[in-house]
């Protein structure tokens, strides 16, 4: 290991000279002394140590061995990435610290509200001796001895209960400022960042600087190198697990009420119990961060197993059961107070939409870091609002207009009244009247549609894709049914619907984790078993987050050239569709662990934009590179509606003027290629959008030369919320204007030389319009495979529906232990196996 060596000079013609530098310090074997070698090694006549007096004082430097070995990997570089993302270690404390006081404040005030406050006389029910005709706010409130005297023993438990708790939460805080410290110490001292640097740097450089430190200290001593997987494994380890246990409809979600019928119940104090039991939680099937316990990898252990997690979550749903009182009075409390002020504010706040919780998982590719999904969410926002604003009930909107005239008229008058006079105000009830009337105008304002609104379904839903990257098959083509809608608002819903399923939570939870979660113990136990595997370097992951196209890829998601020269990746594959049989692979899978959606061919082109310097394996490579040779080979065919690269060029063009130039730019390369003025079946919008002009080559420019990012209005501040490196060269964007530019024509076009930011109207960020590009080519190509092999009525069944499996019988090695996982009735293509 490396030490700091103070070297002291003695020499008596010079004072002392103190001189630090880093040596080697590790013991080395003394070559045998040869006269002819001192005399050639110090040719300068270079004193020897010996002759010049020099003391050799070697001191360990704690700083650099402070970080060799960690044990916990997975905890430190969670901590590293939330403290990159919450802008460092003053707003991290400053924030749990606050959250303290939070806590403090709303039990202090609710107690004050209830038991110190004489609404009697501040209703003026009661006539107090002051002489003054107003009522003063002391004359309202109670003594403290008065306060103390009127709380009663439930009011005593629920203090007694909340200290206790916020005890607990400030040992927790002072934990965290240890080790956010430990952490601030690795940025300014290991990685050479200061806190004041973290806005203006992408996660992609901090991870490539920890890679860097892993080579000099050896974090893992497993691995002497992390690639960019490693860290994310470890950072999304649990998070991964859920993400594949929805995606396979393993976690109980989904309600039946007899009214409303099936519901998708996702809360946040839902969440937390589910990963309590099966990820962090004292009895949890892992034993450490990283270490699933050996006993879910034997198979005759499954039945004991599901019977002691299944006791376990009967143990969970029981403490929920007798703390739900408290909960739910906690959470409507917390509710109104953070609420209240913004409804009173802005009433059309419960009537606007967020993504549910579910949605979120759903949503969600394997390996996708906070910042990466909300930013894909947050693009997706604007155009799933509008889709679910063209949907509108005739009824509704004729009562609410009625309703808002006769409010709307009322609250005139008082108004006028009240500028003719202010005294109107101390009438008893006018404000309250007035306010009512105000929320009551604006939440039926919120059911009366845009008189400007365009009906366009297909094509909102279509922009929905390009950010979101996943739909089931059923919706292309009936976006404007109310049932597609209603899907849509499983994962958008309303605010309020949100703010009522976060109250509700604590009564429904117990019910859930016990007649729910409880029967699903034994395949729990078996998706342990089935889909944990064990990387070196890493611990024991989730094999959906390896993304194994062969193992849990679908083979209606997949199209890859053949490699020839490279067996390994051909083992697997048959040549059982395509349009040239012995060019394109198909990876040998089976329903059972193949993901839904395409999420494991999804999950592993985004991994590979947001990572571009990570070497994935042969197959891998394979997939992602047979996608870009499809799409070099669509590029140069005729453009029309059949093609699908055009398709999905066209439809990428729709989200704006910045994505239309980029489309623009491609579209006039390829016409120039060749040599044609016109080509019929190009969309005419490709021709009429502004900034046609623009030229692709400023992408590129822009992609290796470091000096754009300062200059690149998209990427101006919050880098640390930026999606990969500002500069990409692996996506595929970039592999149709290579093979553009590799042409003559082409390169006059892309060889302008100007950046991409001067050119487009609205900036976008280069890999977030790679991928929505790959996403609509890759969902384009999906749609023709299950075409041309006749599926277009198992297409249109949706994932939400639910009907008995007809497999189990052909699938001998699974039996029923595998038997819920085939009931999610995937978009994608089922039978392939028995109907080819």
């Amino acid at each position: 290991m490396k030490r700091d060596t103070v070297i002291t000079c003695l020499e008596p013609s010079r004072r002392a000279q103190t001189m630090t530098t880093v040596l080697d310090g590790r013991y080395q074997q003394l070559e045998t002394y040869s006269e002819g070698e001192d005399e050639a090694r110090d040719g300068n006549g270079e004193e020897t140590p010996q002759e010049s007096g020099v003391m050799i004082h070697v001191v360990p430097e704690g700083g650099k061995a402070r970080w060799n070995h960690i044990e916990d990997l997975d905890s430190f570089f969670t901590r590293m990435y939330h403290y990159h993302q919450k802008h460092g270690f003053a707003c991290m404390i400053l924030q749990e610290t606050l959250e303290l006081g939070q806590f403090i404040f709303v039990v202090t005030f609710s107690t004050f509200l209830f038991h110190c406050v004489d609404y009697s006389i501040l209703f003026r029910d009661n006539i107090t001796n002051n002489t003054s005709h107003k009522t003063s706010i002391n004359d309202a409130i109670h003594s403290p001895s008065e306060c103390a005297a009127s709380m009663g023993l439930i009011t005593w438990l629920c203090i007694l209960v909340a200290v206790i708790f916020w005890m607990l939460r400030a040992v927790k805080v002072l934990y965290h400022l240890t080790q956010f410290w430990d952490i601030k110490q690795f940025f300014n001292t290991a990685l050479k960042i200061e806190d004041r640097e973290l806005d203006n740097l992408t996660w992609h450089e901090v991870q490539r600087r920890v890679r860097d430190v892993q080579i000099d200290q050896q974090m893992c001593i497993h691995k002497r190198e992390l690639s960019e997987l490693d860290i994310y494994h470890r950072i999304l380890r649990f998070k991964n697990y859920m993400v594949a246990m929805i995606n396979k409809s393993l976690l109980p979600v989904r309600l039946n009420f007899p009214i409303i019928g099936e519901v998708i119940f996702m809360t946040r104090g839902l969440k937390y119990n589910m990963e309590l039991l099966l990820f962090w939680g004292p009895w949890s099937p892992f034993e450490n961060n990283w270490h699933l316990k050996e006993d879910y990898k034997k198979l005759n252990k499954r039945q004991e197993l599901a019977r002691t997690l299944s006791k376990h979550i009967l143990w969970v749903s029981v403490v929920n059961f007798i703390l739900c009182p408290l909960v739910f009075l906690w959470q409507i409390l917390y509710s109104f107070f953070n609420y209240g002020e913004i409804i009173k504010r802005e009433p059309g706040t419960l009537g606007s939409r967020t993504w549910s919780l579910y949605g979120r998982l759903y949503l969600r590719h394997f390996n996708e870091l906070d910042h990466e999904l909300n930013a894909r969410l947050n693009r997706a926002y604007r155009p799933a609002s509008r889709y679910m604003s063209i949907f509108t009930s005739p009824v509704m909107t004729v009562i609410a207009k009625n309703v808002a005239f006769v409010a709307g008229s009322i609250l005139a008058v008082l108004l006028i009244l009240t500028i003719y006079d202010e005294d109107v105000l101390t009438v008893e009830h006018v404000l309250t009247t007035m306010t009512m009337l105000g929320a009551i105008v604006a939440g039926a304002r919120a059911f009366i549609p845009d008189e400007n609104l365009v009906w366009c379904p297909e094509q909102l839903l279509t922009a929905v894709l390009a950010h979101t990257h996943y739909r089931p098959d059923s919706w292309r083509g009936h976006a404007h049914t109310m049932s597609t809608r209603a899907q849509v608002a499983q994962l958008f819903q309303y605010r309020a619907v949100h703010l009522l399923e976060e109250l509700l939570s604590p009564l429904f939870t117990p019910f859930i984790l016990c007649f729910q979660m409880r029967p699903r113990a034994l395949d729990i136990v078996d998706f342990y078993r089935n889909f944990t595997i064990e990387v070196t370097g890493v611990g024991d992951v989730c094999s959906f987050a390896q993304m194994d196209v062969r193992k849990h890829g679908n083979p209606m998601w997949q199209t890859a050239p053949q490699t020839p020269g490279i067996e390994e990746r051909n083992i697997g594959f048959d040549n059982k569709y395509g349009d040239h049989l012995n060019k394109i692979h198909v990876p040998m899978s089976n329903q059972y662990t193949q993901a839904e959606d395409g999420k494991t061919e999804l999950s592993l082109i985004h991994f590979t934009l947001t990572n571009p310097e990570w070497r994935p394996p042969s197959h891998a490579e394979t997939f992602v590179t047979g996608l870009r040779e499809r799409a070099k080979k669509d590029a140069s065919d005729i453009p029309n509606d059949i093609n699908p690269l055009y398709s999905s060029l066209n439809s990428l063009s729709s989200l704006g003027a910045g994505y239309n130039n980029l489309v623009s730019s491609i579209i006039h390369g390829t016409l120039l290629n060749q040599c044609q003025n016109t080509v019929s079946g190009v969309n005419a919008s490709f021709m009429t959008q502004p900034g046609m002009s623009s030229a692709f080559g400023g992408a590129e420019d822009s992609l290796h030369d470091p000096r754009s990012d300062a200059a690149s209005p998209a990427v101006c501040g919050g880098l640390n919320r930026a999606e990969g490196p500002l500069h990409n060269d692996r996506g595929l964007l970039h592999s149709l204007h290579q093979g553009l530019s590799n042409q003559s024509l082409g390169a006059s076009v892309f060889g302008s030389g100007r950046d991409l930011s001067s050119e487009v109207t609205v900036p976008v960020e280069l890999t977030a319009a790679d991928m929505s590009l790959s996403t609509l080519y890759l969902h384009e190509l999906h749609h023709r495979q299950i075409k041309r092999r006749g599926y277009q009525e198992m297409a249109t069944r949706s994932i939400w529906q639910r009907s008995p499996v007809q497999e189990l019988a052909t699938l001998s090695e699974v039996r029923q232990e595998r038997a819920p996982l085939l009931r999610h009735v995937d978009s994608s293509v089922r039978n392939s196996g028995q109907d080819s």
